[in-house]
């Protein structure tokens, strides 16, 4: 009888061990499916915020941008009364000389914050760029060729801050 107790034991300890490897078995494969998602989740969560800033970055760029070519586009008046007083004529060569290192500083800033001027000779007339101010019909010159320039025009990148005016031919 002693012996039958035993074997009994012994096949409901076996029972328990099946079932708690079994139990085990499952309860590690419901935790790598867990492990799984969190880690999806956190590929996604990682890849939205690159996303983030990413867009920041643009937003940021844009922004100033924008803030620049709005302080510039004041300093283009300036820039022309500039000009205009060397081109006056009225001025002493030492007045004139000062006027021009003022111009040529005020050119070169505008140069360091990629602010070009706006090509209008032998150019085509491109309403993005040029405002036509006048027309004339001028067989020596081809067609919507640009005349004269009234004045100049800037751009910042594609943003143009102010047009050209001119005078287009034909």
């Amino acid at each position: 009888m002693a012996e039958i107790e035993k074997n009994l034991e012994e096949k409901e300890e076996e029972v328990q061990e099946e079932v708690t490897v079994e139990s085990l078995l499952k309860e590690t494969e419901k935790l790598k499916q867990e492990n799984e998602k969190y880690y999806e989740h956190l590929q996604r969560t990682a890849a939205e915020f690159d996303n983030y800033k990413k867009r920041m970055q643009k937003e940021k760029e844009a922004t100033y941008n924008l803030a620049v070519g709005d302080v510039v586009t004041k300093y283009i008046d300036v820039l022309d009364n500039l000009e205009k007083a060397l081109l006056a004529g009225t001025a002493d060569a030492k007045m004139k000389e000062g006027i021009g290192l003022i111009k040529k500083e005020v050119v070169d800033i505008m140069t360091s914050l990629k602010v070009e001027r706006i090509q209008t000779e032998k150019q085509t007339f491109n309403p993005e760029y040029h405002e036509a101010v006048m027309h004339i019909e001028d067989e020596n010159y081809g067609e919507q060729e640009i005349v004269e320039e009234f004045r100049s025009g800037y751009k910042m990148g594609t943003r143009v801050l102010r047009h050209a005016m001119v005078k287009v031919a034909n």
